[in-house]
């Protein structure tokens, strides 16, 4: 009971507490210095009659449309590679797969961006030493959006492989070994064994790099800002610019109550549709 109760206390303080008071500032003029003057639904007025807001929005869900089938089959392939009887060397390929997730969401933007700097990264530095042109990695929008997916991929996938390894342990191997038995091969007890037995497992990794990917913040400003320009420009990134460098928090906190509710769109929809397979198998 104590520990629900404190878990409650810490709910209500940490996310309960500043949502009221983020949705309170989203009524008001507030920058931050003066006293907030209420203005009713003026910055919702406002932010729905941004292009600049639809083009970050547009930008998010672009991005998570890739990010996030990236991660699920980026971090299902280490999961199976660490759990198949045939692979050597799973010990040390562990710790290799896990070291990224450990590293600060900064410190990978900074990595990724040597890496895929246009003057002076690694990948452009291989391309010319080959004959070939420098990769407007950072000035072409659509590509450096895709650095920031591999990135971000690259660095969330050990979490996920760690969910997907526990699952894929759990499925009974007598499954295998019948299916073994009645000619299945690989392929097949992927698909008939191991894929519906870590559904639910799945799930939670879709549901939960789903919400990640619309929060994306760290990496992205470290790895271009954003750019070129404001062209990448992620919806927690919108916010940011409004809140902290332009100091409009009224418009900022109204921004952030429309991200909150398609996150919350989002967890009820992947629900409704979990139960619903669920309901059918």
């Amino acid at each position: 009971m104590v520990f629900v109760s404190v878990n409650a206390v810490l709910f209500v303080v940490f996310f309960v507490w500043p949502a009221v008071i983020g949705l309170g500032y989203s009524f008001t003029d507030y920058n931050g210095v003066v006293d907030p003057k209420f203005i009713g639904l003026a910055n919702y007025f406002e932010l729905f009659a941004d292009d600049t807001f639809y083009a970050a929005l547009g930008r998010t869900f672009l991005y998570a449309i890739v990010a996030v089938p990236l991660g699920f089959v980026l971090a299902l392939s280490m999961a199976l590679m660490l759990t198949s009887p045939a692979a050597k060397g799973r010990s040390v390929a562990r710790i290799v797969f896990f070291v990224p997730w450990l590293i600060s969401p900064i410190v990978t933007g900074v990595i990724w961006r040597w890496m895929f700097g246009e003057n002076f990264g690694l990948a452009n530095f291989v391309i010319e030493s080959l004959g070939g042109k420098a990769v407007p990695w950072q000035s072409n929008a659509d590509l450096s959006l895709l650095v920031v997916v591999f990135a971000t991929a690259w660095a969330g996938a050990a979490f996920n492989m760690l969910l997907f390894v526990a699952a894929i342990r759990n499925v009974p191997q007598s499954y295998y070994e019948a299916a073994s038995l009645d000619g299945a091969g690989a392929w097949h007890q992927f698909r008939y064994i191991t894929l519906p037995s870590i559904a639910p497992t799945s799930f939670i990794v879709i549901l939960l790099s789903s919400l990640g990917a619309f929060k994306e913040f760290a990496t992205v400003q470290a790895l271009n800002g954003g750019g070129p320009g404001t062209d990448n420009n992620l919806l927690v990134q919108y916010i940011y610019t409004n809140g902290f460098q332009n100091a409009h928090i009224g418009y900022a906190s109204a921004a952030s109550m429309v991200l909150m509710l398609i996150l919350m769109a989002i967890a009820l929809i992947q629900l409704a549709v979990n139960r619903r397979t669920e309901s059918r198998r």
